[in-house]
């Protein structure tokens, strides 16, 4: 994929990512999504619980982590990056 095509592809899942109703992400002034696709967030520091595990995007992109925002995307947990 091109990054164009990535970009797009973020921005359509971002559509149905649960991040910003999770525990750690709410309240922290975080404005992105998708972190299972993009990595680690710089702004959320503390782990205030986990929704990963029930998210469409997560399901969707096969993936088995948790905690993206704090620990980094799939391809980093999974030791490819």
């Amino acid at each position: 994929m091109s990054p164009a095509e990535v970009q797009a592809k973020i921005k359509e899942l971002d559509k149905i990512c649960v991040c910003g109703k999770c525990p750690s992400y709410v309240g922290t002034g975080e404005k992105k999504l998708t972190f299972c696709a993009i990595g680690k967030s710089t702004v959320i520091k503390k782990d205030k619980g986990c929704i990963c595990p029930g998210c469409p995007v997560q399901k969707t992109l096969a993936l088995r982590w948790d905690r993206y925002c704090l620990k980094g995307s799939g391809k980093e947990q999974s030791g490819m990056k």
